[in-house]
């Protein structure tokens, strides 16, 4: 086994999250929106190299999965680090929209029918 995978990596992703296995919060799923704080706080201390570059990408909104597909990295690694940028301040969450499912839109559903039957 070598120093690093396929990708090159050479940091692995235990070694990311400093050995943590869950995240300290639970503000996130694969839908949830990321964005880089702007002004990014001073006070927050020094990053690691790999949440810079997790700033960085969430300079415009992302989301979690996308994050993590960009990243090359498992989702609950980048969760653990998502939440260390939340609690440093470095990073704004934006929860899916709710779904209203217990009530169907029965307008909506008659005009689909209509133009069913018009097929």
């Amino acid at each position: 086994m070598g120093g690093s995978d396929s990708a090159g990596r050479l940091v692995r992703p235990f070694t990311l999250t400093g050995g943590r296995t869950r995240p300290s919060r639970a503000d996130f799923t694969l839908i949830t929106t990321v964005t880089a704080a702007d002004p990014q706080p001073e006070a927050a201390g020094r990053p690691q190299p790999e949440h810079l570059r997790m700033v960085r990408m969430c300079e415009r909104p992302v989301a979690v999965a996308e994050l993590a597909a960009r990243l090359d990295l498992p989702v609950s690694v980048v969760v653990i680090m998502l939440c260390d940028l939340l609690e440093a301040g470095r990073i704004t969450v934006h929860p899916p929209h709710p779904v209203n499912r217990t009530t169907p839109d029965l307008d909506l559903l008659q005009k689909v029918r209509e133009g069913l039957g018009r097929l």
